[in-house]
């Protein structure tokens, strides 16, 4: 015989684990994993590559490279000061247009106050505002001032890419069923994916505000989650040689691991030579970065690029 205490001990904890199984099926959606879902299979977006390139005339090469603009959404806070200084100061004066989105204001440095502590959340506001505010604007680049990019490399992921179909790019990676985009690593969006994205923010099943499961998922993971709702998944940015374009670490590790795995061809294994990417930089390693970019320069050597972008009017950066 139980006493009461055993018994109230007892339905303590078959209390608790009703609640468990309840969060458990909280955070289960139906419909997640729809037959179209099951079939996908994952796709890598490859850069054009030069044969590619040839086909097309002057005139549509002008067309493409005068419409491919991008739109940089860079979230930030000021407990990341100097990372977000640097941003600044270097490759966010590449894009076509730039908003820094911050958690609170702050009086050293300008960007649109969000006003929002978590992390999802203001992720959110800042994409639906982004959309709301694009303008003539068909690519959307999701960045944290932690990541260095190189703008006109994904100006040239893109520039065959039709902004009206849902493309979703980056460094693709697999959490269980869950194919996502590294946050760390840049995530590209299409207008028709940000619009797909923007429109299931308004369905709270679908595309929670706030997590209701008993763990938290991250910003991409949950960005992942409500595009496959729409039908909009991951999908692994790469050039024409297959090397990913979006990575999550520094050069200089990349090339360290690249030292371990090929000795004998340590540049060739290490990354592509059109790389949008890198994480895991310093601030000043970030500004060296920037100098071998765009201004390093061997004398009397020609560049033969079929295609050129030029920095946006106005920018002070080459």
């Amino acid at each position: 015989m139980l006493s009461e205490g055993g018994y109230f001990m007892k339905g303590m904890a078959m209390g608790g684990i009703f609640c468990l199984l309840l969060s458990l099926l909280g955070s289960f959606r139906p419909g997640v994993e729809s037959d179209t879902d099951s079939h996908h299979h994952h796709h890598h977006v490859q850069a054009s590559g030069r044969d590619e390139l040839r086909r097309f005339s002057d005139t549509e090469m002008q067309k493409l490279r005068n419409q491919v603009q991008v739109s940089c959404i860079i979230m930030v806070q000021p407990k990341i000061l100097a990372y977000w200084a640097t941003a600044l100061d270097t490759w966010s004066k590449h894009c076509d247009k730039a908003v820094f989105y911050t958690s609170e204001s702050t009086k050293a440095l300008e960007a649109h106050d969000l006003n929002e502590k978590d992390d999802w959340t203001r992720l959110r506001k800042a994409l639906k505002h982004a959309y709301d505010n694009a303008g003539e604007l068909r690519w959307f680049f999701v960045a944290q001032p932690t990541t260095f990019a190189i703008i006109e490399n994904l100006k040239y992921l893109v520039l065959a890419k039709d902004p009206n179909e849902p493309f979703y790019l980056g460094n693709a990676m697999k959490s269980g069923e869950l194919e996502f985009v590294s946050y760390d690593s840049g995530i590209v969006l299409s207008y028709e994916a940000l619009k797909r994205l923007v429109r299931v923010f308004q369905d709270e099943d679908k595309c929670p505000e706030r997590g209701h499961a008993l763990w938290k998922l991250s910003e991409d993971k949950q960005l992942a989650t409500c595009l496959k709702y729409t039908g909009v998944f991951a999908e692994n940015g790469e050039d024409s040689h297959g090397k990913g374009l979006f990575n999550s670490k520094s050069v200089e590790r990349l090339m360290a691991d690249s030292m371990q795995a090929n000795p004998n061809d340590v540049v060739a294994g290490c990354c592509s030579d059109v790389a949008v990417t890198f994480n895991g930089m310093s601030p000043n390693q970030m500004q060296v970065m920037m100098f071998g970019v765009y201004r390093l320069r061997p004398y009397g050597h020609d560049f033969h690029d079929l295609l050129e972008f030029k920095a946006p009017e106005g920018s002070d950066n080459d």
